[in-house]
């Protein structure tokens, strides 16, 4: 990919930077996450305290810091004197030319591999972003069906639906230790959250049970995830662009489409699809700005979640330009399981069998990836030499 040839730095300490960078980013991330759909904030209207529920306003003021954030990497490290902002972006598709060297002319490889139309790049951008947008709500009308360890779980196998839109829309093929890996690492995730101790001890009716109709739309959030993350990947290998300069136009689109979501009037919005209030306010953009003005604390954890995924993303689309969405998908599950391993040792959690069979599946699987990366690394030094 275009980004890693630019750096001095070896693919391993790349890996390294990229893979600390999520965990870092995303561990804070998730603990502001937690505390604004969790934690009620005080009114300093009324002696009453409030949740914060307008999620839509808070992916769009997430996306906006990530575009910006995005802009600002790619201005800090590719920008040139006189450099045109179309390259800078990534929508430099000029056709080749001829330029002088040693007396003779050669074609211009600054040009895309595969495509010379920023248009078809520009509508990749929009459909990944639009079906991105579309497949978080359902997973979180999921929870109003089934419990969160189910939804937990069903993230987990987020492998499977990834590969199989990679094999169903884009005919590509995986070495066999790709899909060993899969296997591995969804094997051994299912394990650890099935085997916990008491784990089929509770059972109850409403949002505890896994009805049908709640994994139904888990399995639709995931569909919508796998074409994302294949479709990133057939963009990749169609233009040369870098991770940077995909993340500021996929989050640019999605700021466009949450804003006109935040629009709608609040009568014109499903009921399904409303947030617990927004009946009192004309739309979801009236709500969360109502909320901020009665609630001021929630301005901070609003500003540092925006922050940490909008840092959390660089790392995460330089991972993807550099190794591929199942790379990236594999990290980020890893990263769940290191979650999972620091409340054990922290809060002093104990583990069955089976969990530790799970988590051995997984580290076995991470052990099993980079062996194959270092071989096919030795591969390519010896054919180039």
């Amino acid at each position: 990919m275009g980004y890693s040839q630019g750096t001095k730095l070896p693919p391993t300490v790349q890996l390294g930077i990229c893979v600390g960078g999520i965990y870092f980013s995303f561990l804070i991330w998730a603990l502001c996450q937690e505390r604004l759909s969790t934690t009620p904030y005080e009114s300093i209207e009324h002696p009453t305290s409030d949740k914060f529920r307008a999620v839509v306003f808070l992916n769009t003021i997430q996306s906006l810091f990530s575009a910006l954030s995005a802009l600002t990497f790619l201005y800090f490290t590719k920008y040139q004197n006189g450099m045109h902002w179309s390259t800078l972006v990534g929508l430099d598709f000029a056709p080749p030319t001829p330029v002088l060297d040693n007396g003779s002319f050669k074609e211009n490889r600054r040009s895309p591999l595969k495509s010379h139309s920023a248009r078809r790049l520009l509508r990749s951008y929009a459909f990944i972003s639009l079906v991105s947008s579309l497949a978080s709500p359902f997973g979180f009308l999921s929870l109003s069906h089934i419990s969160f360890p189910t939804l937990l779980l069903g993230k987990s196998c987020k492998l499977v639906p990834v590969m199989l839109m990679n094999i169903v829309l884009y005919q590509r093929k995986f070495p066999l230790h790709k899909y060993i890996l899969v296997g591995m690492v969804t094997v051994g995730i299912w394990m650890f959250m099935a085997f916990k101790e008491g784990a089929g001890a509770k059972k109850g009716k409403g949002p505890e049970t896994s009805s049908l109709l709640g994994l139904f739309l888990l399995g639709i959030n995931l569909v919508l995830d796998g074409i994302v993350n294949s479709t990133q990947d057939e963009v990749f290998s169609t233009f040369k662009i870098d991770g940077p300069q995909m993340m500021f136009f996929m989050n640019v689109f999605s700021t466009l489409i949450t804003t006109v979501a935040m629009l709608v009037p609040s009568v014109l919005t499903p009921s399904f699809l409303a947030p617990v209030g927004s009946e009192s306010h004309f739309n979801a953009l009236s709500q969360a700005l109502s909320f901020i003005t009665s609630h001021p604390s929630v301005t901070k954890d609003i500003i540092l979640f925006s922050l940490t995924g909008a840092v959390g993303q660089l790392f995460i689309f330089m991972t993807l330009s550099l190794y591929g969405s199942l790379i990236l998908v594999t990290v980020t599950l890893t990263r769940k399981m290191f979650t999972m391993l620091l409340s054990i040792f922290f809060f002093g959690h104990r583990l069955t069998w089976g969990q530790w069979a799970g988590v051995g599946l997984v580290f076995g699987a991470i052990g099993m990836e980079a062996e194959a990366k270092r071989r096919e690394t030795i591969k390519k030094r010896k054919r180039q030499a």
